[in-house]
């Protein structure tokens, strides 16, 4: 039976798609090798491989797939079995994904319990203080020495009065580690400095004579300890040290002289009323006397006027 035109055409018709469907497909899959292949090889070939799938969906969220790559690499290198998936969703939260990868490599080979929920959980806490989980794991492994107070200009001592009055002045050096369960929530340096500063002047303040503080130094620093001030912070305290002590002028005489002074003023007050009163009465006596004296002369006045009506009355008259 004789074949028709189009059914002469129809294999190649069909050629013609399947080359277009291997062509698309060829063009796909190197796209995919220039895009993902250098990537994919360099994953797989440090144990940490990664899908094509996973590559392509990185790509589709706009994220840097060398960044996350690279970066699981490195904790998988290093014993930590992180994915794909947990660091893209860090990232995607604003997270800094090497840095908290870098973290976890640090806690590992020192010894530190430190997951990676709560590795993301301190990143993100420190974003924008200036601050990194890095360092927050550095301080742990390699604790810091905190100056108290804090160095500004025109103070340099915190200050405390004794029982005596004299003034002691004091600067102590706290040694701190990072506390990495109570980092995220937990006070700052701030409160470490307010309280040991507390504890100095508390301390200070119950001691008999500024000699005692002298003669033992270190009996600030174990009071202090012993109030536990790391409670609810992100710091464990190590140790406090009192680095100087030196004594500061008499308040307690500059106070005494002060009040004497005071008093001074006060009884000074006193006596100018008492001498204000006293002349207030010697002017009222005065008044007195001339009133008095006024009543004299008007007595006086009135004696020639009864002689003048006894005479013209007849009661009274002149012996010849």
């Amino acid at each position: 039976m004789p074949l028709t035109l189009a059914q002469t055409n129809l294999p190649g018709m069909w050629d013609f798609v399947l080359y277009g469907v291997l062509a698309v497909v060829l063009l796909v899959l190197a796209v995919m090798v220039l895009n993902f292949g250098m990537i994919y090889i360099r994953a797989l070939f440090s144990g940490a491989k990664a899908t094509f799938t996973e590559l392509i969906a990185l790509r589709l969220r706009r994220m840097p797939v060398g960044l996350i790559v690279d970066s699981r690499i490195t904790a998988v290198r290093s014993g930590l079995p992180l994915s794909i998936d947990e660091l893209s969703t860090h990232f995607l939260a604003g997270g800094n994904v090497p840095m908290v990868v870098l973290a976890l490599v640090a806690a590992k080979k020192a010894g530190i319990h430190l997951d990676f929920d709560r590795a993301c959980a301190i990143d993100l806490a420190t974003k924008g203080t200036g601050k990194s989980v890095i360092e927050a794991v550095r301080t742990s492994i390699n604790p810091k020495v905190i100056e108290c107070p804090t160095p500004i200009p025109g103070r340099s001592t915190i200050d405390g009065v004794a029982k005596d009055g004299i003034v002691i002045k004091a600067r102590a050096l706290v040694t701190v580690r990072t506390n990495l369960d109570r980092f995220v929530g937990g006070a700052t340096e701030e409160t470490i400095i307010a309280r040991v500063g507390e504890g100095i002047v508390s301390t200070i303040g119950s001691s008999a004579t500024y000699k005692d503080v002298l003669e033992n130094p270190h009996r600030i620093s174990k009071t202090v300890l012993d109030k536990a001030l790391d409670a609810n912070t992100a710091f464990e305290i190590l140790s406090l040290d009192i680095a100087d002590v030196d004594v500061g002028e008499n308040v307690g005489a500059k106070l005494q002289a002060e009040q004497a002074e005071a008093n001074k003023l006060i009884a000074q007050a006193h006596a100018e009323i008492r001498r204000a009163a006293a002349v207030a009465v010697e002017q009222e006596m005065t008044a007195r006397v001339a009133e008095m004296r006024a009543r004299v002369v008007e007595a006086e006045a009135q004696v020639p006027l009864g002689m003048a009506a006894a005479f013209r009355s007849g009661k009274i008259g002149l012996l010849n």
